[in-house]
């Protein structure tokens, strides 16, 4: 917001100290629902820890939460490409079953368009959505490698996506039914992905940022290390 502005002399700590004064922060609330059920049949190795990336379309995380409106639970599943941050894929559906999943694979395969995507990698939690057959036929099929983590922090840019598309943009609107979720959700994701500035990106939007390296060579793309533990 304070880059938007551009006052002179007003910063990031000096705007966001007026904000906090007159009462605008983010208030979060706790995780009640458990949203991830993890299988034990199949086993898919942890592709990503100490890889180096230079280019989108090489590492996309994914996950589901929930969202609650009044009584009923829906369930909302993001997929973000970890190199650029920009969501790719997304979907709010009234089950945990693995529909909202492949809908959210299918926006992502639009999105990117069928040829770019071999040797990508599809990295998640061990969730029982990421092991349905037809999940996995989609990926194999376009030649996805399939990753999955042990552990949240190992799968955290689509974690915090999670919060952030959550408590940042939809717990501030009014949303009463699935059509009108549906809509906040498309809503959250359009801003996100061309209005929201990420100091890791250069102070660029994701969508901002992958204009900005589409055309630079592979060898002068900036480079990002993902997580390596520690042992």
């Amino acid at each position: 917001m304070a880059l938007d502005l551009s006052c002179k002399g007003w910063g990031r700590d000096k705007t966001e100290q007026l904000l906090l004064q007159n009462g605008y922060r983010v208030f979060y609330r706790p995780n009640y629902i458990r949203t991830t059920y993890a299988q034990y049949r199949l086993h898919y190795p942890n592709l990503i820890e100490g890889l180096e990336l230079n280019n989108i379309n090489q590492v996309i995380q994914t996950d589901i939460t929930y969202y609650r409106i009044k009584e009923k639970f829906y369930y909302l599943v993001f997929l973000i490409d970890v190199y650029s941050r920009r969501i790719v894929g997304y979907a709010a559906n009234s089950t945990m079953q693995a529909e909202g999943n492949i809908k959210a694979l299918q926006m992502l395969f639009k999105t990117r368009g069928e040829g770019s995507l071999k040797s990508m990698i599809h990295h998640s939690d061990r969730g029982s959505q990421y092991t349905d057959s037809q999940y996995r036929q989609l990926l194999d099929d376009r030649g996805i490698k399939i990753s999955m983590c042990k552990e949240a922090w190992q799968n955290a840019y689509t974690e915090r996506i999670n919060r952030t598309i959550k408590e940042e943009y939809l717990d501030g609107w009014e949303i009463n039914s699935y059509a009108s979720l549906n809509q906040c959700v498309a809503k959250a994701i359009r801003h996100y992905n061309t209005k929201r500035r990420h100091q890791s990106l250069k102070w660029k939007t994701p969508c901002q940022y992958e204009s900005e390296i589409k055309g630079l060579p592979n060898d002068q793309k900036p480079k990002m290390q993902l997580y390596k533990q520690l042992i």
